[in-house]
């Protein structure tokens, strides 16, 4: 019987700066509650996500609104130690009409590269535990800036103020901690050092066997447009968790969140002992190229990209092929299947919150109702799908009638195209061969004249219209189809999602049968599965530590945040061994 027991290392012990070991300290509780709910995929979140004053202090708003004001029209001075060009790139817009105005210096990618690559054996020979409590640190930081992080989401998304402040700040640190925590478990199932016996004849066969964790390369991670900080951290703190340096090249019109961010980052390294270029950002304005230039660096070993499929899909082929980790989120056809409600009312508003939020400009936002044409059952009596159509547009045109109220939640459209298919919702349904049911209303913002803002429309489709409800229309576009059957409302979104992605699917009935069939056909497209939705939680909000983002099994993603396999892969381990 083969043997082992663990041995302290006779390998460097890691070398951690007396800095970063007050860290280790510091947070080891966090980390300790951290592991444990992801261990029981429970409820657990470090950073409040209620902007009230009661939690963050009467004076924090303000302060925060005033950092974001103070920063508008500068240029970004504190990225000036990064190696750069001397050049000062920048035009980002907010979509909601004003200029941001600052630039940001231009990095010179070969120093960088050479910089980042440098500054990574400190970093490893630091230890797993070492870097999970700088990460963390960093983490903190961030959050101590909420409202300042919230304006400069806002201002570059367009996601109303109180998303912003969530999604961009505690929800997306949760997300973080959740990469670290996953990073940290991960590394830990390497032993430092095993004493190795084999039975032989006479005395066993004793060897020492020295495990040592080693960071594949540098990480890129590039930025999105619609969540700058949510789809940016979990790909940031897994890759500098598990030992490497990240280059973080934002969306150039979403370039300000992922600064503060950096910014931070690199202040916490320097404090904590270690080279700050071990993160460093890489800005670009609008047309450029530097995001295929960097992935096709040498130096790049780790990939994260959220966006739309066409760059996604030659990163998942010529980066991959040139021997590149890439993880991917790009876009998916998010489905809803009705069948029967048990409480059409509170069904019908959930769905038009969800259909409303950010007007549906989330990569979890659904946009496919799959309903079959007649027999959908209510406490009130059956619907036709045209039926449920109509009242689905009534609870969307209740939901939104107050402009002041609805713009907190719509927020701004965030490009031309979106705005362009609600612009022309008619034209848009005419050439898909559907039928307007219910019109997107232009909305007036108080605040912000300038910002487009509109209300989900609905398109009404026939199921043979494939062509057009296999497509993502991003955006306030809803389309319901009606279908023969449930049975072939599940069939169609099975094999829609399995060819097309999605990160989202729902189904509302009150036949247990429907809902194992249900459950069945989401397992077939690995998608995750949400089943009659009424309360307060929504098919396109997911939690930190128990939802996985994505599933890494259908075209919309190859990868979950945030399971192992969206960290492990991102360290490798050498062996040193020598008879004892």
């Amino acid at each position: 019987m083969t043997e082992t027991t663990v041995q302290p290392s006779s390998t460097t012990p890691p070398q951690v700066p007396a800095a970063a070991q007050a860290l280790v300290e510091k947070h080891r509780e966090a980390l300790s509650e951290a592991t444990a709910a992801l261990e029981a995929r429970s409820f657990h979140s470090r950073y409040p996500e209620s902007p009230s004053p009661k939690v963050h202090g009467e004076d924090a708003a303000p302060t925060g609104l005033k950092a974001h004001q103070e920063t508008l029209g500068t240029t970004f001075e504190s990225l000036s130690s990064q190696p750069t060009t001397g050049a000062w790139v920048g035009a980002e817009r907010s979509p909601y009409g004003p200029e941001l105005g600052v630039t940001y210096p231009q990095l010179d990618v070969a120093a960088a590269m050479q910089a980042a690559t440098a500054a990574q054996k400190a970093w490893r020979d630091a230890g797993a535990e070492a870097r999970a409590a700088v990460c963390v640190e960093v983490i903190d930081r961030i959050a101590a800036r909420p409202f300042e992080m919230a304006h400069a989401v806002m201002h570059t998304s367009g996601q109303p103020f109180v998303m912003a402040f969530q999604a961009g700040g505690p929800h997306a640190l949760d997300r973080a901690l959740e990469a670290v925590t996953v990073a940290l478990a991960e590394q830990r199932k390497v032993p430092e050092s095993v004493v190795w016996e084999k039975p032989a004849k006479g005395e066993p066969i004793r060897m020492q066997k020295d495990y040592r964790v080693i960071g594949r390369g540098v990480g890129l991670v590039i930025g999105c447009n619609t969540f700058p900080t949510w789809n940016a951290y979990p790909g940031i703190f897994a890759s500098l968790a598990t030992g490497n340096a990240v280059v973080v090249k934002p969306h150039p019109m979403a370039i300000l969140p992922l600064a503060i961010t950096v910014e931070v980052a690199r202040e916490v390294l320097a404090e904590a002992g270690f080279d700050p270029a071990l993160v460093q950002l890489a800005p670009e304005e609008q047309g450029g190229t530097l995001a295929k230039d960097l992935a096709l660096d040498p130096a790049v070993r780790i990939i994260d990209y959220t966006g739309g499929p066409g760059f996604g899909h030659w990163l998942e082929t010529e980066a991959a092929s040139a021997g590149k980790l890439v993880y991917t989120e790009k876009a998916g056809i998010n489905t809803v299947v009705v069948d029967s409600f048990s409480d059409l009312r509170a069904a019908t508003g959930n769905l038009a919150f969800s259909f409303s939020l950010y007007s549906g400009q989330m990569c979890t936002a659904p946009q496919n109702v799959y309903a079959k044409a007649t027999g959908i059952a209510t406490p009130d009596g059956e619907l036709t799908a045209e039926e449920f159509a109509t009242s689905l547009g009534k609870a969307i045109t209740a939901f939104n009638k107050e402009d002041a109220k609805a713009v907190e939640i719509l927020g701004a459209t965030v490009n031309d195209d979106v705005r362009a298919r609600a612009n022309d919702f008619a034209g848009l349904a005419d050439r898909l061969g559907g039928e307007v049911v219910l019109a997107p209303r232009e909305v007036e913002h108080p605040t912000f004249p300038d910002a487009v803002v509109r209300t989900p429309g609905i398109i009404l489709l026939d199921a043979d219209k494939q062509d057009a409800y296999t497509q993502e229309c991003f955006g306030p576009v809803v389309f319901v189809i009606r279908t023969e059957s449930t049975e072939q409302s599940l069939q169609i979104a099975r094999d829609t999602i399995q060819e097309h992605g999605a990160m989202t699917m729902a189904v509302y009935s009150t036949d247990e049968g429907v809902l194992a069939d249900s459950r069945e056909a989401a397992a077939d497209a690995g998608v995750a599965l949400s089943e009659n939705l009424m309360g307060q939680i929504f098919v396109n909000q997911t939690a930190a530590f128990s939802d996985f983002h994505g599933t890494g099994a259908n075209p919309a993603a190859n990868a979950a945040y945030a399971d192992a396999a969206f960290v492990s892969n991102r360290f490798r381990v050498v062996t040193t061994r020598r008879h004892v």
